[in-house]
Protein backbone atom coordinates (compact mmCIF):
# COMPACT_ATOMS: atom_id res chain seq x y z
CA UNK A 1 0.00 0.00 0.00
CA UNK A 2 1.35 3.40 -0.95
CA UNK A 3 0.31 6.84 0.33
CA UNK A 4 1.95 9.97 -1.11
CA UNK A 5 1.52 13.47 0.22
CA UNK A 6 1.00 16.23 -2.32
CA UNK A 7 2.10 19.45 -0.60
CA UNK A 8 0.83 21.84 -3.26
CA UNK A 9 0.37 22.42 -6.97
CA UNK A 10 2.90 21.01 -9.37
CA UNK A 11 4.70 17.70 -9.51
CA UNK A 12 6.57 17.92 -6.22
CA UNK A 13 6.00 15.01 -3.84
CA UNK A 14 5.86 15.25 -0.08
CA UNK A 15 6.24 12.47 2.44
CA UNK A 16 5.23 8.88 1.78
CA UNK A 17 3.89 5.97 3.80
CA UNK A 18 4.20 2.33 2.74
CA UNK A 19 2.48 -0.73 4.12
CA UNK A 20 1.81 -4.38 3.43
CA UNK A 21 -1.65 -5.74 2.69
CA UNK A 22 -2.65 -9.24 3.68
CA UNK A 23 -4.77 -9.56 0.57
CA UNK A 24 -5.72 -7.16 -2.23
CA UNK A 25 -9.01 -5.27 -2.06
CA UNK A 26 -9.65 -5.69 1.67
CA UNK A 27 -10.51 -3.28 4.46
CA UNK A 28 -6.81 -3.21 5.32
CA UNK A 29 -6.57 -0.44 2.72
CA UNK A 30 -9.05 1.68 4.68
CA UNK A 31 -7.21 1.02 7.95
CA UNK A 32 -3.92 1.98 6.28
CA UNK A 33 -5.45 5.21 4.98
CA UNK A 34 -6.94 6.17 8.35
CA UNK A 35 -3.62 5.49 10.09
CA UNK A 36 -1.60 7.41 7.48
CA UNK A 37 -3.75 10.44 6.69
CA UNK A 38 -5.17 13.06 9.03
CA UNK A 39 -8.98 13.28 9.17
CA UNK A 40 -10.37 16.14 7.13
CA UNK A 41 -7.80 15.66 4.38
CA UNK A 42 -8.61 15.02 0.75
CA UNK A 43 -7.70 11.52 -0.39
CA UNK A 44 -7.37 10.58 -4.06
CA UNK A 45 -7.65 6.85 -4.75
CA UNK A 46 -7.73 4.57 -7.75
CA UNK A 47 -11.42 3.79 -7.31
CA UNK A 48 -11.46 0.66 -5.14
CA UNK A 49 -14.99 0.24 -3.78
CA UNK A 50 -14.01 -0.27 -0.15
CA UNK A 51 -12.13 3.05 -0.16
CA UNK A 52 -15.44 4.85 -0.60
CA UNK A 53 -15.93 4.34 3.16
CA UNK A 54 -13.38 7.11 3.70
CA UNK A 55 -16.02 9.76 3.04
CA UNK A 56 -18.00 8.36 5.99
CA UNK A 57 -14.90 8.55 8.22
CA UNK A 58 -14.33 12.31 7.86
CA UNK A 59 -12.23 12.48 4.69
CA UNK A 60 -12.93 14.12 1.36
CA UNK A 61 -12.64 11.18 -1.02
CA UNK A 62 -12.03 11.66 -4.72
CA UNK A 63 -11.33 8.76 -7.01
CA UNK A 64 -10.46 8.16 -10.62
CA UNK A 65 -10.27 4.78 -12.26
CA UNK A 66 -7.28 4.05 -14.43
CA UNK A 67 -9.15 1.54 -16.58
CA UNK A 68 -11.11 4.11 -18.54
CA UNK A 69 -8.68 7.03 -18.24
CA UNK A 70 -7.17 8.37 -21.47
CA UNK A 71 -3.71 8.21 -19.87
CA UNK A 72 -3.60 5.58 -17.07
CA UNK A 73 -0.15 6.81 -15.98
CA UNK A 74 -1.63 10.24 -15.21
CA UNK A 75 -3.92 8.74 -12.55
CA UNK A 76 -2.06 9.00 -9.21
CA UNK A 77 1.36 9.82 -10.70
CA UNK A 78 3.02 10.19 -7.27
CA UNK A 79 1.99 6.68 -6.28
CA UNK A 80 3.28 5.26 -9.57
CA UNK A 81 6.59 7.11 -9.23
CA UNK A 82 7.06 5.97 -5.63
CA UNK A 83 6.23 2.37 -6.52
CA UNK A 84 8.68 2.38 -9.43
CA UNK A 85 11.45 3.83 -7.24
CA UNK A 86 10.76 1.17 -4.62
CA UNK A 87 10.88 -1.59 -7.25
CA UNK A 88 14.13 -0.18 -8.58
CA UNK A 89 15.60 -0.25 -5.07
CA UNK A 90 14.46 -3.81 -4.40
CA UNK A 91 15.67 -5.15 -7.73
CA UNK A 92 18.75 -3.01 -8.34
CA UNK A 93 20.25 -2.64 -4.89
CA UNK A 94 19.02 -5.83 -3.24
CA UNK A 95 18.97 -8.02 -6.37
CA UNK A 96 15.62 -9.61 -5.48
CA UNK A 97 17.17 -10.81 -2.20
CA UNK A 98 14.28 -9.84 0.05
CA UNK A 99 12.62 -12.48 2.17
CA UNK A 100 8.95 -12.00 3.00
CA UNK A 101 9.61 -11.50 6.72
CA UNK A 102 12.20 -8.78 5.91
CA UNK A 103 9.98 -6.76 3.58
CA UNK A 104 8.44 -4.53 6.29
CA UNK A 105 11.92 -3.45 7.38
CA UNK A 106 12.95 -2.63 3.81
CA UNK A 107 9.74 -0.64 3.32
CA UNK A 108 10.46 1.30 6.53
CA UNK A 109 14.01 2.02 5.40
CA UNK A 110 12.86 3.19 1.97
CA UNK A 111 10.20 5.39 3.57
CA UNK A 112 12.75 6.93 5.93
CA UNK A 113 15.24 7.64 3.14
CA UNK A 114 12.58 9.04 0.83
CA UNK A 115 11.11 11.31 3.50
CA UNK A 116 14.56 12.60 4.50
CA UNK A 117 15.75 13.33 0.95
CA UNK A 118 15.29 17.09 1.30
CA UNK A 119 16.15 17.44 4.98
CA UNK A 120 18.50 20.33 5.68
CA UNK A 121 19.35 19.40 9.26
CA UNK A 122 20.15 15.71 9.30
CA UNK A 123 21.92 16.01 12.65
CA UNK A 124 18.61 16.63 14.40
CA UNK A 125 17.40 13.08 13.75
CA UNK A 126 18.14 11.81 17.25
CA UNK A 127 16.64 14.96 18.78
CA UNK A 128 13.44 14.49 16.74
CA UNK A 129 13.25 10.84 17.75
CA UNK A 130 13.46 11.77 21.44
CA UNK A 131 10.96 14.57 20.93
CA UNK A 132 8.49 12.18 19.32
CA UNK A 133 9.00 9.58 22.07
CA UNK A 134 8.19 12.15 24.75
CA UNK A 135 5.11 13.60 23.00
CA UNK A 136 3.40 10.34 22.01
CA UNK A 137 1.22 8.27 24.27
CA UNK A 138 2.37 4.81 25.33
CA UNK A 139 1.16 2.01 23.09
CA UNK A 140 0.32 -1.53 24.22
CA UNK A 141 2.37 -4.36 22.76
CA UNK A 142 -0.59 -5.66 20.70
CA UNK A 143 -0.88 -2.30 18.94
CA UNK A 144 2.84 -2.19 18.21
CA UNK A 145 2.77 -5.68 16.72
CA UNK A 146 -0.27 -4.92 14.55
CA UNK A 147 -0.22 -1.16 13.82
CA UNK A 148 -2.90 -1.39 11.12
CA UNK A 149 -5.61 -2.77 13.38
CA UNK A 150 -8.22 -0.07 13.64
CA UNK A 151 -11.03 -0.57 16.18
CA UNK A 152 -13.22 2.02 14.39
CA UNK A 153 -13.78 -0.04 11.23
Amino acid sequence: MVAVEKPGPGRKLGRIRLGLADRPNTLGLVAFATNSVMPGSTIHTAGARMMRRLSELGYTHEYATGYNAPDPAAVLPGVHLTASLLKRRLTGTLHYGVAEHQLPYYLDEFTFRFNRRNATSRGLLFYRLLQQAVHTDPHPLDELLDPFSNPYL
